[in-house]
């Protein structure tokens, strides 16, 4: 008995001993944020900096695991969505507090309901959820459950709550009070925020002990990227969540180990004309950057292959639309990118009463077609990006300007002033199913680029992409969800109200220093594992 306890103690050391190894309590991770979070409030988020922050500190009653695509228990033990696709039943795990320790019950999740179906707020996650008019009901079942019954049938309902972090009814801190693993510490505009280790939060390990491992995450605001990645070489930063292909080469031939390729990412690159008629561009501008005809002009001229050769270093591949070959079920396979073609443009382009005068293109009033593109300075690949483009429609006698402000600066012209002629931007795709895409592609949405809150869809190819979205929300037949979001992203080929440009690999660095990381293609890459995250206890040989 006695050898068997000594031996059942020496197993329990080891696998104590190896555990540790590789999950060392303590530490900082440190990486970087690329502009100004907007808000910390997680119904207004609606800015990748803020994204990252509300992941990092919101809990969640289901979470999408990134690596299988499937959908996990989280804050709610259990959930059914009804046979009609209108309500959802959460059965919540006991015991749970917030950070302050107010508890956590099914009051908490009326309350976020609430706060996210306000239209007065304008949340962009609220609007995934909008599919009919109506009222949204949420009733308390009991302390541990709750219904929430939509006006009208939602698909992948259950799926849609991987994005919305419960907010407290009852703690004072209000949005402060959070149910994820890392708490808002300190925030100082223009440096850093600083999160600090949940002390209250409810996963452990499988050893019993709280998680999760770390002590904080400091989030460095560093816009420009060679100073991010200069960071990286020297270990001042754990991880970079996205890198481009000359510095995904680069550090392949440096350090190797560091590199990760997961493969074609969900997000885009794309450009889009300002189309608000209250916007202070001049009318004929406005005339210009309403035609079809214009816009599928210069995506023809632009060339997507030499953007994906040059500026990606191959690592990406030429886009048709909004959706990334990646997603696998919803991608339309029927869809080609537009190919590079100056002389089909320009035959575009005099169909619309443009011609070429000496090498400028006049419009039928004899306005020389001229135009500025912006986007946010410090990113080298967008940079390159616009400067390209700039040549390709030097080809068709256009003239391009090309415009870097800062990141506030630019969400102040295309969200407020639209004092813009042209934007080159990525955006996001934080889930694999097109209701993520609803508060783009509804004409009343504020995300809805070019020409953001119509009152009314101001074209018939909006109006039938509203129905279409609508449409697809709305039944849980997959293949008729499929037959509309096909259509949607046809009209949008066809339309092209944001000229989609690349899908860029899912590129990433991570520092060997840190252990249960694995990189992947849904965002966020590299620290969606974040409460199981450590860094590496570092041991002398002996």
């Amino acid at each position: 008995m006695r050898i068997y306890l000594r031996s059942l103690t020496l197993v329990i050391f080891c696998l104590t001993y190896s555990f540790s190894g590789f999950a060392q309590f303590g530490g900082e991770l440190r990486f970087c944020l690329h502009a100004e979070p907007k808000t910390f409030n997680p119904v207004l988020v609606d800015d990748d900096a803020s994204d990252t922050i509300r992941y990092l500190t919101g809990g969640v009653l289901v979470r999408l695991n990134r690596s299988t695509q499937q959908l996990e228990p989280n804050l709610a033990a259990a959930w059914k969505v009804s046979s009609d696709g209108r309500a959802i039943t959460f059965t919540l795990r006991e015991g749970v507090v917030f950070s302050d320790g107010t508890s956590f019950s099914a009051d908490d999740v009326v309350f976020t309901v609430k706060q996210l179906m306000d239209p007065a707020l304008h949340s962009v996650t609220g609007d995934s959820f909008r599919s009919g008019t109506g009222e949204v009901v949420s009733k308390v079942l009991a302390k541990n459950k709750v219904s929430i019954t939509f006006p009208a049938p939602i698909a992948g309902l259950d799926k849609l709550f991987d994005q919305v972090a419960i907010m407290s009814a009852h703690s004072p801190l209000k949005e402060k009070a959070v149910l994820g693993p890392f708490v808002v510490a300190e925030y100082v505009p223009g440096s850093h925020v600083i999160l600090k280790r949940n002390l209250n939060y409810w996963k452990t390990d499988a050893l019993g002990k709280r998680l999760p491992y770390l002590d904080s995450v400091r989030l460095d605001i560093q816009q420009n990227r060679d100073l991010e990645m200069m960071r990286f070489r020297r270990g001042e930063i754990h991880l970079v969540n996205a890198l481009d292909g000359e510095y995904f080469d680069r550090l392949v031939s440096q350090s190797p180990q560091s590199a990760h390729d997961a493969g074609p990412s969900m997000d885009s690159e794309e450009m889009w004309f300002n189309q608000v008629t209250a916007s202070p561009i001049s009318s004929f501008k406005r005339e210009w950057f309403k035609s079809t005809n214009f816009r599928r002009a210069v995506s023809s001229a632009i060339n997507r292959q030499d953007l994906v050769r040059i500026v990606f270093n191959n690592h990406a591949t030429p886009a048709a639309g909004p959706v990334s070959p990646a997603n696998q079920f919803w991608f339309n396979a029927k869809l080609q990118p537009h190919p590079f073609d100056q002389a089909a443009a320009l035959k575009l382009l005099s169909s619309e009463g443009f011609r070429l005068d000496s090498g400028v293109l006049r419009d039928r009033s004899g306005h020389p077609v001229e135009f500025s593109i912006v986007t946010n300075s410090g990113n080298k690949t967008r940079e390159r990006m616009a400067t390209m483009i700039q040549q390709d429609m030097a080809g068709i006698g256009i003239k391009v300007s090309v415009v870097t402000l800062d990141f506030p600066a630019l969400i102040e012209r295309i969200t407020r002033t639209f004092d813009y002629d042209a934007c080159l931007l990525g955006l996001v795709n934080t889930d694999l199913d097109p209701d993520s895409q609803m508060n783009i592609w509804l004409s009343s949405s504020e995300n809805h680029q070019w020409n953001p809150k119509e009152k009314t869809p101001e074209t018939p190819w909006e109006a039938e992409i509203d129905k279409l979205m609508r449409a697809q929300a709305s039944t849980m037949d997959a293949s008729k969800r499929k037959q509309s979001f096909d259509r949607v992203q046809e009209l949008v080929w066809e339309n092209e109200p944001f000229i989609y440009l690349i899908h860029k690999n899912a590129l990433s660095a991570v520092s060997p220093t840190l252990a249960g990381v694995t990189p992947v293609v849904l965002r966020p890459q590299t620290f969606w594992q974040a409460d199981t995250m450590s860094l590496r206890l570092e041991r002398a040989a002996k």
